[in-house]
C-alpha cells in the first residue's frame, strides 16, 4: 500500500533528474529555477548583479567552482525587471519571455518537430531535433571564449563568431569593445572600440599570432587555427592530460583581452596572459612606418631609410604622425628591399596573399607591382612559406629583441640593401633579365598586333562557337586575356579566390602577374545572362571612364568561356556593409551621405556626360561596389542599354532587372528611360539611409514596403522613423529629412514627376528649396501572405537573381 501510494512520486523524481540538463516544450524553466549540465560543470537560469539587482537575465555560468562568474548571457541588453521571466522551448528555437513578451530568441533557421534544449558540460547551450543540432550558443558568444569554441567566420553560411565586452563589471549589457576577426586581407583579429581599432594581434604566422613572440600555448591547452575556403577560425582545446584544469579567454569592460586559469588553492580566477600590457600594443602607436619597442628609449624608432614625418612632434614623444621615406621610391628606376627582422607584422587589411608561392616568388611579385611596399611569409615553421604582400603604408609594428618576424621593406635603389652590391654584379642580376623581360614583352605585343589585325581583317570574334562582329566593330581597345592568364591569376579559379556568385555565375579574386588585383566575372553555362549581355557589358562600359564607375580592364572569349576581368574592389558590395546588423554599425552618416553622392555623379555621368547616353536599368545595392577608401562605383552593365541622338525613351519585350528597384512603367508596360535609374536611384537612397532593404520590408503598422513607409512617415512629420538607429548620432537631421525628400521625388509614380539626375546632383550639393513629391511608384498595400512568402527571396539577393520577361509589349 505504501510503495503503491509513492510509486507515481518516484516515477516523477526519476524523470525530473534524468532531465535535469534539458528542457522542452512541455517543461519551461522559470524565474527562480536552474537547470544543470550531466556532470554539475555548468548551470543556467536567471541571474542578477550586485550593481543591478533589478534586472533578471537569462544566462550560464560556473557550477563548481564559481557561480558568480558568468560565461553566457541571451536577453544582455532586454532584462527581466520582475520575476516573471520564463524561457520556453517551441519548434522555432528558445525564447526568453517576460511574463507573455517575447525579449529574446533563438531565431533558429528551421521548425523542428521534437525540440529540445539542453545545457552541455562544455557551457555551450544547444537546441536540438533528436541528435541534430539546429542551433547552439557557442555560435553566438558573448565576452568569454571557452575550450572548444571557435572564434572566426564560417565563409559557407557567412556566420561571424566575436566577442563583445560588457558595459561594466555589475552590467552585461553590450559594452563599446568588440573582438573580431577581419578578413579585409590577410586574416588578423582586431579590438574595435566603437568605429576605432585599438588593437592587433598581428596575423596568424603558423605556430601563433605575430603579436605574440611567446605564442599563447602551453602543457595545459593547445590552440588550432584554420584558414581554409570553408572558414577561418582560432580554437583551443584542453590536451587530455589536463581535463581538471579550467581556463578561459575574456574581453574585460575596459577592452583588455585576458587567459584566466583558476586557482585551485585560492578559489579566485588569476591572470595567465594578457594580451595588452604597455603602450607598445596600442594599436599604430608609433604611427604609419614606425617601429614601437618597450626596451628601448625613445620607445618609437622609424625603419632604416625612414625619418619622423613632424619631427616637432616626435621630439617631445608624439610618435603618432609616424615616419617617411628618406628617398621616394621610383618603380621604373627599380627598387629594392631591407631586411627588419624581429618585428610584429604589419596591419595586413591593405594585403594579398598566397599560402603556396615560395619567398623568392613573392619578391617578384612585389617588384613587379609598384604598389608594392613589403613582402614576407605567411607561415614561419620550418624555414618560412606562403607570400604576403603590403600596399601602403606599414602600420602597427613594434619589435622584439628574441623573437619576431622577417619583413622585406622595399626601399628605392640608394637606400636598398642591394644598392651595397658592386656595380657588375647588379648590371648581371638586373640588367640582363631586364633586357629578357623586354624582349619577351616585345615578342608578346607582337604576337599581340598579329592577332589583333588577323581579328580585324576578318571581322569576326567567335564567342561560345557563334560568331559575332561587336567587338570588331566597335573597334575597343580592350585587351583580350588568355584562359591561361585568368587561371594563373586565380590560383585555377581556386575556391579560395571565390568572391561571391549571382545569377550570371561566379566572381573571382586573382592577382595579375605584373601584381595588379583584379576581380574576374565568369559567366556560367547556364547563366541568364548570354552573349547580347555579355557583348553589351563589354561595349557599355568600355568606352566609360568615371571614378565611380568600376573599370573593366579587359575580357577573356576562350574555349567555350565568356569572362570578364574589372578592378579589384576590396570593400565589395555596399550591401554587405549596410544590410549587416555589426557592420552598419560603423557606417556613419558622412559615409552613407559620400556615397549617395557620389552614385548620383556616377548616374549623371552616363545619362548626360559621357559620349553615350546609357541606361543602367539594374541599380541596385549590390550593385554598387566599394573600393580602398569607401568610394562607391557602379557596376554590373549587363543589362544597360545605349541610347543613340536625341533618343529619351525605348520599350522592350523583355523586362530585365531586380524587383523592387524597377519603376512601374518599367515592370508593367516595358518602357524605359533615363528616369528609370532615377527611380532605381531613389529606393537605393532610402535603403542606404534607413538601412533596410525595399523588398521584404515589414512594418507592425501596415503591409507597405519601405518606399510606402517612407511615405507616410514624411506626411506625418516622422522622417526619423525611417532613418537607421546606427546613424542618428552622427547625422544632422536637416540633411537627413532632405535626403529623404531627394529619394521620394525620385521615386514618384510618373516619370515625368521625377527629376533628372543633373537636378538631383544639384538638390544634393546645394540647398536649393523642393518640390513637394508625389505618391510614389507602387505604394498600395500588399497582401501580408504575399508579402511573407515573397520576403525570403529578397534576404538572398544576388547580382541579376531576379529577372523577369514580358511576352506582351505596350
Amino acid at each position: 500500500m505504501f510503495f503503491s501510494f509513492f510509486l507515481p512520486f518516484f516515477i516523477s523524481l526519476l524523470i525530473t533528474c534524468a532531465a535535469i540538463d534539458s528542457i522542452n516544450s512541455t517543461h519551461p524553466l522559470r524565474n527562480g529555477d536552474t537547470i544543470v549540465s550531466a556532470r554539475g560543470e555548468f548551470e543556467m537560469g536567471f541571474f542578477s548583479t550586485p550593481g543591478l539587482p533589478q534586472n533578471r537575465y537569462f544566462g550560464i555560468w560556473y557550477k563548481k567552482i564559481s557561480s558568480n562568474t558568468v560565461v553566457w548571457v541571451a536577453n544582455r541588453d532586454s532584462p527581466v525587471t520582475n520575476t516573471s521571466g520564463v524561457v520556453s522551448v517551441t519548434s522555432q528555437g528558445i525564447l526568453v519571455l517576460n511574463g507573455t513578451k517575447m525579449i529574446w530568441s533563438s531565431n533558429s533557421s528551421r521548425s523542428v518537430s521534437n525540440p529540445i534544449a539542453q545545457l552541455l558540460d562544455t557551457g555551450n547551450l544547444v537546441f536540438r531535433d533528436g541528435n541534430n543540432i539546429i542551433w547552439q550558443s557557442f555560435d553566438h558568444p558573448v565576452d568569454n571564449f571557452l575550450p572548444g569554441m571557435k572564434f572566426g567566420i564560417d565563409l559557407d553560411s557567412g556566420l561571424q563568431r566575436y566577442f563583445t565586452s560588457w558595459k561594466s563589471v555589475d552590467d552585461p549589457s553590450t559594452g563599446k569593445f568588440t573582438y573580431r576577426t577581419d578578413r579585409g586581407g590577410y586574416p588578423q583579429s582586431l579590438l574595435w572600440e566603437g568605429s576605432k581599432v585599438t588593437y592587433r594581434t598581428g596575423p596568424w604566422v603558423g605556430s601563433g599570432y605575430s603579436g605574440f613572440p611567446k605564442q599563447d600555448s602551453t602543457e595545459l591547452y593547445r590552440i588550432e587555427y584554420v584558414i581554409s575556403p570553408r572558414e577561418i577560425y582560432y580554437k583551443f582545446d584542453l590536451n587530455d592530460n589536463s581535463e581538471s584544469a579550467i581556463t578561459r579567454l575574456v574581453l574585460t569592460p575596459n577592452g583588455d583581452t585576458q587567459r584566466l586559469i583558476w586557482n585551485k588553492q585560492t578559489h579566485v580566477w588569476s591572470v595567465y596572459l594578457s594580451y595588452r600590457v604597455n603602450d607598445c600594443d596600442d594599436y599604430e602607436f608609433c604611427g604609419g612606418n614606425g617601429i614601437c619597442n618597450i626596451n628601448s628609449s625613445p620607445r618609437c624608432e622609424c625603419m632604416k631609410g625612414f625619418h619622423p614625418k613632424f619631427q616637432e612632434n616626435w621630439d617631445t614623444a608624439d610618435w603618432s604622425g609616424g615616419c617617411a621615406r628618406n628617398t621616394q621610391l621610383d618603380c621604373k628606376k627599380g627598387d629594392g628591399f631591407i631586411r627588419v627582422s624581429g618585428v610584429k607584422l604589419p596591419d595586413t587589411r591593405l594585403s594579398w596573399y598566397n599560402t603556396t608561392l615560395t619567398l623568392q616568388d613573392c619578391r617578384k611579385l612585389c617588384l613587379s607591382n609598384c604598389n608594392c611596399t613589403a613582402y614576407s611569409n605567411t607561415d614561419f615553421r620550418g624555414g618560412g612559406s606562403g607570400c604576403l604582400l603590403w600596399f601602403g603604408d606599414l602600420a602597427d609594428m613594434r619589435g622584439y629583441s628574441d623573437d619576431g618576424q622577417v619583413l622585406y621593406v622595399r626601399m628605392a635603389a640608394s637606400d636598398s640593401e642591394e644598392s651595397k652590391k658592386s656595380s657588375t654584379s647588379r648590371v648581371v642580376v638586373i640588367v640582363i633579365p631586364l633586357l629578357a623581360a623586354v624582349t619577351v614583352i616585345l615578342v608578346l605585343l607582337l604576337l599581340y598586333a598579329f592577332r589583333k589585325r588577323k581579328l580585324k581583317r576578318k571581322g569576326v570574334l567567335r564567342l561560345d562557337g557563334e560568331a559575332t562582329n561587336k567587338i570588331g566593330k566597335n573597334e575597343l581597345d580592350l585587351p583580350l586575356f588568355t584562359i591561361l592568364q585568368i587561371a594563373r591569376a586565380t590560383n585555377g579559379f581556386s575556391s579560395d579566390n571565390k568572391l561571391g556568385e549571382g545569377g550570371f555565375g561566379p566572381v573571382y579574386k586573382g592577382m595579375l602577374d605584373k601584381g595588379q588585383e583584379i576581380a574576374v566575372k565568369r559567366l556560367s553555362k547556364t547563366s541568364r545572362q548570354g552573349i547580347e549581355e555579355f557583348m553589351n557589358e563589354v561595349s557599355c562600359i568600355a568606352k566609360l571612364q568615371h571614378r565611380n564607375l568600376v573599370k573593366l580592364l579587359g575580357s577573356c572569349v576562350e574555349q567555350g568561356e565568356r569572362m570578364l576581368v574589372y578592378e579589384y574592389m576590396p570593400n565589395r558590395g555596399l550591401d554587405s556593409i549596410i544590410f549587416d546588423t555589426e557592420l552598419c554599425k560603423s557606417f556613419d552618416w558622412l559615409k552613407r551621405c559620400n556615397i549617395i553622392n557620389g552614385i548620383a555623379r556616377g548616374l549623371l555621368y552616363l545619362h548626360e556626360d559621357s559620349r553615350l547616353r546609357i541606361i543602367h536599368r539594374d541599380l541596385k545595392v549590390s550593385n554598387i561596389l566599394l573600393d580602398h577608401e569607401m568610394n562607391p562605383k557602379i557596376s554590373d552593365f549587363g543589362m544597360a542599354r545605349i541610347f543613340g541622338g536625341s533618343e529619351t525613351e525605348a520599350s522592350t519585350t523583355r523586362v530585365v532587372g531586380t524587383y523592387g528597384y524597377m519603376p512601374p512603367e518599367y515592370a508593367i508596360e516595358g518602357l524605359f528611360s533615363t528616369k528609370s535609374d532615377v527611380y532605381s536611384f531613389g529606393v537605393l537612397v532610402l535603403e542606404i539611409v534607413s538601412g533596410k532593404r525595399n523588398r521584404g520590408f515589414k512594418h507592425p503598422a501596415h503591409n507597405h514596403n519601405l518606399l510606402g513607409h517612407a511615405w507616410r512617415k514624411y506626411n506625418e512629420g516622422k522622417h526619423l522613423d525611417v532613418v537607421d538607429p546606427a546613424i542618428m548620432e552622427s547625422s544632422n537631421h536637416y540633411e537627413l529629412f532632405r535626403v529623404i525628400q531627394i529619394a521620394l521625388l525620385c521615386v514618384q509614380q510618373y516619370p515625368e514627376d521625377r527629376p533628372s539626375m543633373s537636378s538631383v546632383v544639384l538638390m544634393l550639393s546645394s540647398k536649393i528649396e523642393l518640390t513637394i513629391p508625389k505618391e510614389p511608384g507602387f505604394y498600395s498595400e500588399r497582401n501580408p501572405e504575399q508579402n511573407h512568402s515573397s520576403s525570403s527571396k529578397c534576404d538572398s539577393e544576388s547580382v541579376n537573381e531576379i529577372s523577369i520577361t514580358r511576352l506582351t509589349p505596350r
